[in-house]
């Protein structure tokens, strides 16, 4: 595993302590020797890596500097990178080569990072795995029968196994945090319409950005988080205030009302809560403010389907209307006022990111798929109930690794108001300090 974070990369080599070209190298050769049984990095590009990285030591030498000079990286396989295939993993787009980056990509290479390649997804980023026709199936870093999550699970795999520093992905159904939490990294859902995704869109298309559907950074520190978040942001995000931990006023959420959470969740979620309210914060466990969770559930499968299926039929088997698709965007503005009059009371909700560790590959769909969760099957889709809680009112959260249990990673999601991004990783980072 590389020993050194992004910030730090990009310190020893604007020191001179190392070169872009030296880490290049070093990265390449950690992922030749452990993407074999992962299968994270699908799409390779290690000759351009090198050259980019040789051109960034001789800018370098004349003066030029960026937050992330010389760090090398991949990203998802849905971001369109020049020259690199984008297939959403789906068999009829193995061929489409973009020929621009996406936004994020180009805000990545100004900054000074250094491509690798793309990390693999599963058809249409529309699981929490990450298995495709065109590159395979990847494997969880500590456990090759489990999966690393989805759809952002090669990006998760890569970082967590020390391949590369930082990646960034996309959410909508939990496709940062989900693999952030079963991998043991950090992931950062953003507030929804921050971070330009012109380029992370299905292969071939130009249209309208997506409802809920958010991109972001993950990493091993939390400070990378925050500094490759800042580079992809659209606007300057406001600075997370400094942390008091006495003024700290959390919310703990261990459970939901559709959906189960495992013990190893609940009780990692507990350790993280004792740990605050032993440095003074305040830590409550129930609130009147929070919405109707059951309700918000249902509201966000329905937008959910008809976002990714672009009109999905509707409970009585009729196709959406357009007034349909009106009252839901009703509902979803209701339902984030709700959650802005919660965050006048709270800095920050903590939950579960997903109410269960990574689990086996299963080749089953969705909604043929279970889970056994302290000894009861329970049916899969209701997991969705918990990436849901800040996707549906498009807040942003940031995934914080919790420790582990069964000898695998436990993490959560921390949660806060609009825009407040920033304070979301501080808080998270906050409280993964007080657990060592």
């Amino acid at each position: 595993m590389t020993e050194r974070s992004a910030l730090a990369t990009a310190a020893a080599i604007r020191s001179g302590e190392t070169t872009a070209l030296a880490e290049c190298d070093a990265a390449i050769a950690r992922i030749e020797a452990c993407d074999g049984a992962i299968n994270a990095v699908v799409v390779r590009d290690f000759d351009r890596a090198r050259r980019a990285a040789v051109e960034i030591d001789q800018r370098r030498a004349h003066g030029f500097d960026a937050p992330l000079i010389g760090v090398p990286m991949t990203v998802k396989e849905s971001y369109d990178v020049a020259g690199l295939p984008t297939t959403w993993g789906l068999e009829e787009h193995r061929d489409f080569i973009p020929d621009t980056d996406a936004v994020a990509v180009k805000r990545l290479k100004a900054a000074g990072a250094v491509l690798l390649g793309k990390t693999n997804v599963p058809p249409s980023l529309a699981d929490l795995q990450s298995t495709n026709p065109v590159y395979g199936r990847t494997n969880h870093p500590d456990d090759d029968a489990l999966t690393p999550g989805g759809s952002s699970g090669g990006s998760a795999a890569a970082v967590a196994s020390g391949m590369v520093p930082i990646e960034i992905g996309s959410d909508i159904g939990g496709s940062i945090r989900v693999p952030a939490s079963f991998c043991g990294i950090w992931g950062h859902k953003s507030t929804y319409g921050t971070l330009s995704i012109e380029g992370q869109i299905l292969p071939g298309t130009d249209g309208a950005a997506i409802a809920m559907s958010v991109i972001g950074p993950m990493a091993r520190d939390a400070d990378d988080l925050a500094a490759v978040l800042d580079v992809m942001a659209d606007i300057p995000l406001p600075r997370a205030r400094a942390i008091d931990p006495a003024a700290l006023r959390i919310l703990v959420l261990t459970s939901h009302p559709v959906a189960p959470v495992a013990s190893a969740i609940s009780d990692g979620i507990d350790e993280v809560a004792r740990a605050l309210s032993d440095a003074g914060a305040t830590v409550n466990r129930v609130s009147a403010l929070l919405p109707d969770l059951a309700q918000q559930f249902a509201q966000y499968m329905r937008l959910l389907s008809i976002t990714l299926a672009r009109g999905a039929p509707s409970d009585e088997g009729v196709v959406a209307t357009l007034p349909d698709w009106l009252a839901m965007l009703d509902d979803q503005a209701r339902n984030a006022r709700s959650w802005r009059r919660l965050f006048a009371d709270y800095d920050a909700v903590i939950a579960p990111a997903l109410g269960t560790q990574a689990y086996p590959h299963s080749d089953l769909t969705i909604r043929e798929r279970t889970l056994t969760i302290n000894g009861e099957t329970s049916p899969f889709g209701l997991q969705f109930a918990f990436p849901g809680l800040a996707t549906y009112p498009g807040l942003p959260a940031t995934a914080m690794p919790v420790g582990r249990a069964n000898d695998l990673p436990v993490g959560c999601q921390v949660i806060t108001d609009f825009h407040q991004d920033h304070t979301a990783i501080a808080i998270a980072k906050h409280a993964h300090e007080l657990l060592r």
